[in-house]
C-alpha cells in the first residue's frame, strides 16, 4: 500500500441523488463512507438543463430518502428551481461526507484486496466501490456535424438554456425524445420557426379519464414492475422515454398540433451534406407508433378501472388532429432560414476510468440490482437498474437501500 493512500470502507463515485441517497443510508447505519462529487451535488439540474425545465411526474413522486416531497403542491411539476432546492435541501438534511470538485480519474483493483480510486491528487483504499455517476456523459453529436458551415450554431441539448441563446432565424431540432419535443416547443412558444426531426421515441398523454396517467400507473403497480419481469428484460434500458411535459401545470405534446401550428415535422435525420438535410422516409411510421404505444397505456388503464369497478369519465380514442403528405423532401438549411441545429439525442456513457472486470463486450456494465461480479462493486443510479424509478427521485431510495445492505450485510428497511 501506498504511504499516501487513505483507507476507508466505501467510497461513493458521483454526489447527485443517487450518490447521496446511498450517503445517507450508510450515515444512519454508522459506515465510514466518502462521496466524490467531479462538480457539485446540483451541477447537473443547475449546469444541463434549460431555463424552462421542470419534471415531468408529479411531485408526489419525489421520495428521496428521509425526504419526501412535503410541499403543498404534489399533483404539480417542480421547475428548475425548486429541482436545486429540493436537492439541495435532501443533501442539507444530513451530514454528507462529500468532496465536491473532485473528479475520479481511475478505479482499479487493489494488491490488498478491495479497490484504488484515484481523485485529484489522492489516494483511496476501499473495500467497496459505488459508481453513482449516471450514464449521461458525453453529448452524442454525429461525425458529420462538424462540416456543416460553421455560420450555423451547433449545441447539444445539456447547453441549450433559452431561446434568446440562439441567432434569430429559425431552429432545427434534431431528436424527439423527452429532451427534443420539450426544447422544440420552448422555442415554438417563444415564435421561433422550428424544424423537428421526428425519431422513435413514443409519446404519453399527461391526463386520462380525470387523472394524471402516472396516478393510474401507480395504482397499476407499473413502477414496482422489475427489470426481469419486464417484457423487455434488459432491453428496457435502451428504450427512449415516452414525451411528455409537465409545463404549465402538465399537458400532451403532440407533434402533429406542432405541425398544426407551424412546425415542421420531418423523419429521422440521415445526414446533413453541404447544408441540406436528408431524412428517412419514416415520419408517418413514428407518429403512428408513438400514439399507438399512447393507445396501449390508455387501454391498459381502461381495463384497470374495469376490474376494479372504478367511476370514471369516458375518452373518446384519440383522432390525430394532422398527418403528414407522404413527401421526404430534403431540407436545404440556409433556404429554410435555419441558424441553429439543437442536438437532441442524448448522451453515452463513458466508463474508460474504471479498471475492473464488470463490463460485457460492449463496453455495458453488468450488474444484478446494482450488484456486479466483482466482490464489493456497485452501480447506482441507472435507468431500469431495478425498476422504472431507479434513476429517478422515486425509486432511486430503494436501490440506495438495497446497496446499503450488500455493504453492511443486513436488511435496510427503505425511508
Amino acid at each position: 500500500m501506498s504511504q499516501n493512500e487513505k483507507t476507508i470502507p466505501v467510497v461513493i463515485v458521483g454526489g447527485g441523488q443517487a450518490g447521496l441517497s446511498l450517503s445517507w443510508y450508510l450515515c444512519r447505519e454508522g459506515v465510514a463512507h466518502v462521496v466524490l462529487e467531479a462538480e457539485t451535488a446540483c451541477h447537473s439540474w443547475d449546469d444541463e438543463r434549460w431555463d424552462n425545465f421542470c419534471l415531468v411526474t408529479p411531485n408526489w413522486q419525489c421520495r428521496l430518502p428521509g425526504h419526501a416531497y412535503a410541499g403543498d403542491d404534489p399533483h404539480g411539476f417542480m421547475v428548475k428551481n425548486e429541482i436545486i432546492d429540493y436537492v439541495r435541501s435532501f443533501r442539507d438534511s444530513f451530514a454528507p461526507p462529500l468532496r465536491e470538485h473532485t473528479r475520479v480519474t481511475s478505479v482499479t483493483r487493489h494488491e490488498d484486496g478491495g479497490y484504488r480510486v484515484v481523485a485529484n491528487d489522492e489516494v483511496w483504499h476501499a473495500r467497496h466501490v459505488v459508481i453513482a455517476s449516471g450514464a449521461y456523459h458525453d453529448a452524442v453529436i454525429p461525425g458529420y456535424a462538424g462540416a456543416i458551415d460553421p455560420a450555423i450554431v451547433q449545441i447539444h441539448s445539456q447547453d441549450y438554456r433559452n431561446a434568446a441563446q440562439l441567432p434569430e432565424g429559425a431552429v432545427l431540432v434534431v431528436g424527439s425524445g423527452q429532451s427534443g419535443a420539450q426544447i422544440a416547443e420552448d422555442l415554438h412558444l417563444e415564435g421561433r420557426k422550428v424544424h423537428l426531426c421526428v425519431g422513435t421515441a413514443p409519446r404519453v398523454s399527461r391526463f386520462y379519464r380525470g387523472r394524471d396517467v402516472v396516478d393510474w400507473l401507480a395504482d397499476m403497480h407499473f413502477y414496482d414492475l422489475t427489470v426481469d419481469r419486464h417484457p423487455l428484460r434488459d432491453g428496457a434500458r435502451d428504450k427512449t422515454n415516452h414525451y411528455v411535459t409537465g409545463r404549465n401545470g402538465g399537458h400532451d405534446l403532440d407533434l402533429r398540433q406542432f405541425a398544426k401550428e407551424g412546425v415542421g415535422l420531418h423523419g429521422t435525420l440521415e445526414t446533413i451534406r453541404d447544408e441540406v438535410a436528408l431524412f428517412l422516409p419514416d415520419l408517418k411510421e413514428n407518429l403512428d407508433d408513438a400514439d399507438r404505444t399512447n393507445e396501449d397505456i390508455k387501454a391498459s388503464i381502461d381495463a384497470h378501472i374495469a376490474r376494479a369497478g372504478i367511476a370514471a369519465p369516458v375518452e373518446a380514442p384519440y383522432v390525430p388532429v394532422w398527418e403528414p403528405d407522404g413527401a421526404n423532401a430534403p431540407l436545404d438549411l440556409k433556404a429554410a432560414g435555419i441558424t441553429s441545429i439543437l442536438w437532441c439525442i442524448g448522451f453515452r456513457p463513458d466508463y474508460r476510468w474504471i479498471d475492473v472486470p464488470v463490463f460485457n463486450g460492449a463496453t455495458k456494465p453488468v450488474w444484478d440490482r446494482g450488484v456486479t461480479g466483482a466482490p464489493g462493486f456497485y452501480f447506482l443510479g441507472l435507468p431500469w437498474l431495478h425498476t422504472w424509478g431507479s434513476g429517478r427521485f422515486s425509486g432511486v431510495s430503494r436501490d440506495a437501500a438495497w446497496i446499503a445492505g450488500q455493504i453492511t450485510g443486513k436488511e435496510i428497511p427503505v425511508a
